[in-house]
């Protein structure tokens, strides 16, 4: 029977090769459903392997768990078999992840960790070990228990110390720091876990590093990560060149890999002709043999004789030799995400780093090519025009939230460098894009329903309906429970109310920053500080306390030339103390900031703020009896207000600015049957990229008289102080 057995096992492998998966998959049911009794050894092997290759290459997860629970029936009637027994808890771990049921993963997972306690110190058994930490860490992020998380990987990561794997260290390493910026609630701990990682990575040998590439994008992209929560950019920026570098070189060596594996299956084809002579056979052997070697060396995989446990936590699409950043050797031999999400996230990276910084042209690239990896993935999903929530396959829910996640991600950026650009059009159909994946996901996208409110916030302020924009920014506020975000939406709304100029608004505006204002020191970063220093100099100027508002916007300017690098808002900060400079009567200095900010404007193309800082100036060289400056300035201001003019009236036509700018919130159904949890909360993108930071806060267009703030409505209702 053994004879027939392995008869089936190589006919199923030749389907499989040949990519007949069904037919593969019949000829080993056919051992399962025979009359005539195999040995359970045999039949426990064959159930795993049709469960993987169900996991692979389809969305049955349901039969592969049944095939797998058998398995595991089977096995208890066998003392040994420790690996086939680790390997059955691993892939049915993993059939629970795929469908969310979280409970019976842990404690497939805790059984799998009592199986390696008790056979004792055996290197193979350490590595399982390892494997069902990783598992169980995972799955405990997923409910939100932290702790519980670092505790696995903190004794995944003894594990790997005692077998003597840096790298393997370093993935638990990596992995303890991923789940310390999510959770966030000790600055030195996470401290310690970057260092920690950095102390590690050192230690790993160059070759070691190469055949785990994984290891360099998670680590680059978690020191980012960091950085920017601390928003600290110039830092952060050296990690951004090595991930940037390491992907471009990547995609190089996935191109040779895929050249040499091409070359092999000609190799194969003309090694299994019966009339090849015994010299050619000799020859075309050697040369078989000598790409495998050069394959194993680039993928750190062994391609003679080697299985590999590829787990399948990320979709069900057939993976190919190359086209995985592998995080861990064997029995992990993992991936945090796939290598088309990376890619993509590199690229979202990249453009969060170079839109502050006025590199448009940059940033438009890498969400093109963003994009366009992200509607590839998603189409092999089967998300394409019409599909919705509710029609997604269980098993592939995580993976479209990590890829829809990335996509609102690119388009949110997209959102801010047209409303930067003042492409108000092209601006309000990236705004519609979002809403409408929002519409056709909002279990998966819950979390961007804020971040779309306060686009619309930003959207409409820009293009002056600032009623409008207060009531978004309110709502956006009401989305979250993200403290920054909440702090940074207010800051938003009282920019809004202050530039309507009211006494009733003012008020409204120093009740908002008030409460920012009381804490903007126990935030992370400096974020939040900068755009309520803004805010609060912005409304003390109104209140005509000019020394006071001079003082207050000094130190944001300060702060946001030193940590953010945000060009837009430098400009801004730059425009109100040129202002204040020329109503306190310090000419010389109003017209070397203004400069500054005009030429920071011009690069970023803000049109807006341009004319904003042209006022200033024709209001400078009128006071100085500076004829020919001003009336040059009022000419080149009055062309750049007649452009606005025009991308104003086009805005304000096109059929989605009023959907935008209505004060109501977008409605949807949500699915209360779709348990997606792990899709709202995602282990990983759980890390915050923070990018409303750079939008910019954009106060209100000049009167046509003069400076924006020497013409104070002085109607208010005292001077309230914070």
């Amino acid at each position: 029977m053994e004879a027939v057995a392995e008869g089936l096992w190589g006919l199923a492998e030749y389907h499989e090769t040949r990519g007949e998966i069904g037919k593969a998959v019949k000829c080993l049911e056919a051992i399962c459903q025979s009359e005539v009794s195999f040995f359970p050894i045999v039949e426990v092997k064959t159930r795993l392997r049709i469960a993987t290759l169900l996991l692979h290459h389809s969305h049955n997860v349901n039969h592969a768990k049944s095939h797998l629970e058998r398995s595991q029936l089977l096995l208890k009637s066998i003392p040994s078999c420790f690996e086939l027994k680790c390997r059955a808890y691993s892939l049915l771990s993993q059939c629970y992840h795929l469908l969310g049921a979280i409970p019976p993963q842990k404690q497939v997972l805790h059984k799998g960790l009592e199986l390696t306690a008790s056979v004792g110190y055996e290197i193979s058994m350490k590595l399982w070990s390892c494997n069902f930490n990783s598992q169980l860490a995972n799955a405990l992020s997923i409910e939100g228990d932290y702790q519980g998380s670092i505790s696995a990987l903190e004794c995944g990561y003894v594990s790997a110390t005692e077998v003597c794997l840096p790298e393997l260290q370093m993935f638990f390493a990596t992995s303890i720091l991923h789940v310390r910026l999510m959770q966030w609630d000790d600055d030195n701990l996470v401290e310690q876990a970057v260092n920690k990682c950095n102390e590690i990575w050192e230690l790993i040998d160059l070759h070691k590093r190469r055949q785990c590439p994984g290891l360099l994008f998670y680590n680059e992209l978690l020191h980012i990560f960091y950085r920017l929560r601390l928003c600290d950019y110039k830092n952060a920026a050296p990690h951004v060149d090595n991930l940037d570098a390491a992907m471009k070189f990547d995609i190089q060596q996935t191109q040779q890999i895929q050249e040499l594996v091409k070359e092999l299956e000609v190799l194969d084809q003309s090694l299994s002709r019966s009339d090849l002579h015994y010299r050619d056979r000799t020859a075309l052997s050697r040369k078989q043999t000598m790409i495998k070697e050069q394959l194993s060396s680039m993928t750190g995989l062994n391609l003679i004789g080697q299985e590999s446990l590829q787990p399948v936590y990320f979709g069900n699409v057939r993976r190919t030799i190359g086209d995985k950043l592998q995080l861990a050797p064997p029995p992990i031999d993992g991936e945090w995400l796939p290598k088309s999400a990376v890619y993509a996230l590199v690229d979202l990276i990249v453009v969060v780093f170079g839109r502050p910084k006025g590199l448009f042209k940059e940033c438009a690239k890498r969400i093109q090519s963003g994009m366009h990896i992200i509607q590839d993935e998603l189409v092999k999903l089967g998300i394409t025009d019409g599909v919705r929530e509710v029609d997604l396959q269980h098993s592939s829910i995580w993976m479209a939230g990590v890829y829809l996640m990335l996509l609102v991600q690119f388009l949110e950026n997209k959102v801010a460098i047209e409303l930067t650009r003042a492409e108000f059009v092209e601006a309000q159909e990236a705004l519609v894009q979002m809403k409408n994946w929002f519409m056709r996901f909002p279990t998966i996208l819950q979390a961007c329903e804020c971040i779309i409110e306060m686009l619309r916030g930003q959207y409409a302020h820009s293009v002056g309906c600032y009623n409008e924009a207060a009531f978004h920014y309110i709502e956006a506020v009401k989305l979250t429970d993200s403290k920054s975000m909440q702090a940074m939406c207010q800051v938003y709304a009282a920019v809004s109310y202050i530039c309507i100029g009211d006494a009733e608004s003012s008020s409204q505006a120093l009740d908002l920053i008030g409460p920012v204002y009381g804490v903007m020191d126990s935030f992370v970063g400096v974020r939040e500080k900068t755009g309520v220093l803004f805010a609060y100099g912005l409304l003390l100027m109104k209140q005509q306390d000019l020394q006071e508002a001079r003082n207050r916007l000094a130190r944001g300017l300060q702060l946001t030339h030193t940590y953010l690098g945000n060009l837009q808002l430098v400009s801004q900060y730059l425009t109100i103390l040129g202002s204040l400079a020329l109503a306190l009567r310090d000419t010389v200095q109003a017209r070397e900031i203004l400069r500054s900010s005009l030429t920071l404007a011009k690069k970023l193309y803000d049109i807006p703020t341009q004319i904003w800082v042209l006022s200033v100036l024709t209001a400078l060289y009128k006071e100085l009896c500076e004829r020919g400056n001003e009336m040059e300035n009022m000419e080149y201001q009055a062309k750049k207000t007649e452009d606005l003019q025009r991308r104003l009236a086009d805005a304000h036509a096109s059929i989605y600015h009023i959907e935008i700018i209505d004060k109501i919130r977008l409605q949807v159904h949500q699915l209360n049957d779709l348990d997606i949890k792990r899709a709202m909360i995602d282990p990983a993108l759980g890390v915050n990229l923070d990018i409303p930071e750079s939008i910019g806060l954009s106060a209100a267009m000049p009167a046509p008289s003069s400076s924006r703030f020497v013409d104070i409505d002085t109607r208010r209702r005292g001077k309230r102080r914070l």
